[in-house]
């Protein structure tokens, strides 16, 4: 029975049919509901899922190194982010590449062009590229749910690491699946050179253990490449079509390469953007469709011989854009490549549909020329067609009498006005959000016993982060998670006499917070920690932590606590109050302000949203 999935429910329910065994990660937007679509299987008796190991773990280098472990023993297994998460697994990702695995790894990095909920536009290919990863590029719902299966073959063929990089397009656009169709499931892992978990190829010694096994190891990754590059050219995922061009010239020996004269190369979303648009196809036109890396030069090759000029869809970076040009100077090809780098297409941003019409409409009625006679280059000049526009939506219901039946028959013949542009909607904290109490408490208690001094305040990531807006104004930094506490530590140490503040939510105190707490105490910093507890990953959908007291799957875990913790970390001042009580609150403040060292203050009390999920508020 076919099913109505997200992308994100499509990546999971795909994971689970390929035989993943565990699955890790750290929420994140967009790619938060793989994991939870994956833990809600779990509970499916008899289910494929059933056997499943399912965690969010602390931070997303304890989720990578969690399924590291796991495919190194010889299981699937699949780690979940955003592409921020990248930056934080970097470390183990990086050398894993070299130690190589036993079964299969997938490291989703969903990236987030726009951006939707992102500090950063980050292209996660070029995260690949560098590390020397393959990345699998999903166009649709439909091809993300068959590519998670095709990318625990490769890893387990070349034993690699490799990265699924869907978009939040993707990942929260829908289709229809049938989930029961199981993508095909190739565990070749001959050409791999080594079956053992953390062996090297020779089979005499553990991989990445010395600068000579390392320098080995290099190797290997590298012709691992070349043949993933090769392999791509025919891998299901890439594809190039080709149009007759308008002369009926397709076997023509005039016109290499089947007759194209212009070529269009998308990758993601922007190739189902761009297929929306050329449906049916116009003549004399090659489609190429990358969606994966290493980049499939042959494939490629094919594409570009006899294009006068190509036209590249891609979001964010010009990975293959920046390919196409390479090969084009390599093989002293004459397409000129039209993208980003020449100023055809947007370089920052999500794209849409709207966008691809209108690039793909202005470059196909550019006059290209071929190495064709005088007459047959007349004959090209101005043929494409008009590219029809893109679709309104569908008329609401018919009118209910025949009066009303006029009346719009009347109305659609008027020209109809402009719609007005949608106005600027900042995200804002909830209302009753008790992150407002702690800020007005901090206020409140510096304007009364601050004694005049400055205060600077270091935020982080999380819903508090819009403690920046009027009229809280208390985050005047905010760079990655848990560097709000460190950043502190290097304000005060600059700018003498100031009241260096640090706020910081519990999930991210568990994440990142920890290491900078122990680096204030050990290094005598005189800061103050403002925590503010209210017991879930909020921003993310209100997922749990070490400090909730249940996992994933709803069951009981050690809830670990903050104060308990920083205590045995040297932590000698901490106060905890209730925000929505604000003359405690205040009085948490004003406590420590006169004093030296690192304090810390916890406020503690439930996201309002989580409080009315469980009916605890009306």
């Amino acid at each position: 029975m076919k099913k109505y999935l997200s992308g994100n429910e499509a990546i999971a329910l795909g994971a689970i049919q390929a035989g993943v065994s565990v699955v890790s990660g750290y929420p994140g937007t967009p790619s938060t509901e793989i994991l939870e679509t994956a833990a809600k299987q779990t509970a499916i008796p008899g289910g494929r899922a059933a056997g499943a190991y399912i965690e969010w773990s602390v931070n997303e280098k304890a989720a990578l190194e969690v399924a590291a472990g796991a495919a190194l023993s010889g299981v699937r297994a699949m780690v979940i982010m955003n592409q921020a998460g990248l930056n934080v697994a970097s470390d183990p990702l990086l050398s894993l590449n070299y130690l190589g695995i036993s079964g299969g790894l997938v490291v989703v990095a969903a990236d987030d062009p726009g951006p939707h909920s992102s500090r950063t536009e980050q292209d996660s290919r070029y995260f690949a590229r560098y590390a020397k990863l393959a990345v699998f590029d999903p166009s649709s719902v439909e091809e993300a749910y068959f590519m998670v299966a095709d990318a625990f073959d490769y890893s387990e063929k070349y034993g690699h690491p490799v990265l699924l990089r869907p978009t939040t397009r993707i990942c929260h656009s829908r289709a229809s699946i049938d989930p029961d169709i199981r993508p095909v499931i190739n565990r070749d892992k001959a050409s791999r050179g080594f079956d053992k978990p953390g062996f090297n190829k020779s089979g005499k010694g553990r991989l990445g253990f010395s600068p000579q096994q390392v320098l080995e190891n290099h190797e290997k990754v590298e012709v691992d490449l070349l043949k993933m590059g090769a392999d791509f050219s025919s891998y299901r995922g890439n594809s190039l079509a080709v149009t007759p061009n308008v002369l009926g010239l397709q076997d023509d020996d005039s016109l290499p390469g089947g007759g194209g004269i212009l070529g269009i190369a998308a990758g993601g979303v922007s190739y189902a953007y761009a297929m929306e648009i050329l449906t049916p196809l116009p003549p004399g036109l090659k489609i190429l469709k990358i969606g994966t890396l290493p980049f499939p030069a042959e494939l490629a090759l094919n594409f570009l011989e006899g294009l006068d000029e190509v036209l590249v869809l891609e979001e964010l970076d010009p990975v293959i854009e920046d390919e196409l040009v390479k090969l084009c100077g390599a093989r002293h090809l004459r397409a000129e490549i039209r993208g980003k780098r020449s100023g055809d297409m947007p370089k920052e941003g999500e794209y849409d549909p709207t966008l691809a019409l209108d690039k793909i409409d202005a470059f196909l009625k550019r006059k290209v020329w071929v190495h064709l006679s005088d007459l047959e280059k007349e004959e090209l000049i101005n043929v494409t067609p008009e590219l029809p526009p893109i679709p309104a939506s569908p008329a609401s219901a018919a009118p209910a009498t025949v009066a009303a039946a006029a009346a719009a028959a009347d109305v659609q013949t008027q020209p109809r006005p402009e719609a007005p542009p949608i106005p600027s909607r900042p995200p804002v904290l909830c209302v009753d959000c008790p992150h407002r109490s702690s800020f007005s408490a901090v206020r409140e208690a510096l304007r009364k016993h601050g004694s005049g001094r400055k205060a600077v305040f270091s935020g982080d990531l999380g819903c508090y982060t819009l403690g920046m807006l009027p009229p809280s104004e208390t985050a005047d930094t905010c760079l990655c998670m848990g560097a709000g506490i460190t950043m502190a530590q290097g304000i005060g140490r600059a700018k003498q006499g100031v009241l260096s503040f640090a706020f910081i939510g519990d999930s991210t105190f568990f994440h990142s917070g920890i290491a900078g707490l122990i680096n204030a105490v050990y290094n005598h910093s005189d800061i103050i920690v403002v925590v503010l507890d209210n017991g879930a990953s909020a921003i993310t959908g209100n997922q749990g932590h070490p400090g909730t007291g249940t996992n994933v799957l709803g069951r009981t875990a050690e809830k670990i606590s903050i104060s308990a913790l920083s205590a045995a970390l040297g932590v000698k001042e901490i106060v905890r109050a209730d925000p929505n009580d604000p003359e405690a609150a205040e009085a948490a403040i004003t406590q420590v302000i006169d004093k030296t060292g690192v304090r810390l203050v916890i406020f503690e009390a439930p996201c309002i949203v989580h409080t009315k999920a469980k009916g605890d508020l009306l």
